[in-house]
């Protein structure tokens, strides 16, 4: 498990024991408005740096905020295009505008372990049901007795209800209401993708847990797979019941090498 984590590590995923929820949400508004103002999707992690703190394109009212907002960001989504969990994010960022609530979530899942360890108790609610912030703050305290203060728990579980919120998992303001997510054609391939970083492949890619935040059956996200396929964001190929998945155009050899040292 340490050698597997090692290279999702490099791949941009984090198994580090803090996380930028205990402060902030997913910010996908800040990073929509950052990728808007840089709109190189080959720009350097220095660029986005630059436009935060020094342009500051994000309008945040004193240099510590700005440098928090960065830092907070590149906990989130890592800004760095040599990482290939925020180089596919923003492939399909510019190609699936739909898609973009689901591409933030599941790069924060991959990215931030306190989020990540909420999943399974928001799965617990059916469609209509009320997750409030109390019976959050419950979970993440049973995780973990005493990790964190009053204070640090009620805001953490705020940040995370609302980033459940955006990605379209709940429903609400201040009474927040189980919803279902609307998966699209690039959230699926990104949540593909992931699960192949993981060692998954062939049909068992459709059930790991990236798939399963989508909230889409089986056979609605090979039918989305397909239509990625046809737009040549991957290759998908199905023959009877064997299906195989790959990503020439988002993987690089480096990274195809690094999985086969792995195996």
């Amino acid at each position: 498990m340490e050698g597997k984590n090692k290279l999702l590590t490099k791949f941009g995923f984090s198994f580090k024991r803090g996380g930028a929820h205990s402060a902030r949400t997913m910010m996908i508004k800040e990073l929509g408005s950052l990728l808007s103002y840089v709109n190189r999707p080959n720009a350097d992690k220095n660029v986005y740096f630059e436009f935060i703190v020094d342009k500051n394109c994000l309008g945040k009212r004193s240099g510590k905020t700005r440098l928090l907002t960065y830092r907070h960001l590149v906990d989130l989504y890592s800004l760095d295009r040599s990482t290939i969990l925020f180089r596919v994010l923003l492939y399909f960022w510019h190609r699936d505008i739909d898609a973009r609530p689901l591409l933030a979530l599941l790069c924060t899942y991959a990215r931030d372990p306190v989020f990540r360890a909420t999943a399974p108790f928001i799965f617990r609610f059916p469609e209509g049901a009320i997750v409030s912030r109390e019976s959050m703050e419950q979970y993440i305290d049973s995780q973990e007795p005493d990790r964190f203060s009053k204070a640090t728990l009620k805001s953490t579980a705020q940040n995370i209800n609302s980033t459940w919120t955006k990605s379209g998992h709940l429903l609400g303001r201040a009474k927040k209401v189980r919803s279902r997510a609307n998966p699209t054609t690039g959230s699926v391939c990104y949540a593909l993708l992931l699960g192949y970083l993981s060692g998954v492949r062939g049909k068992a890619l459709f059930q790991t847990e990236y798939a399963k935040l989508l909230e889409c059956n089986s056979n609605k996200a090979i039918e989305l797979a397909e239509a990625a396929s046809r737009k040549g964001w991957i290759v998908f190929k199905r023959v009877g019941d064997v299906i195989e998945v790959l990503f020439p155009n988002l993987i690089r050899r480096e990274e195809m090498e690094w999985m086969r040292e792995q195996g």
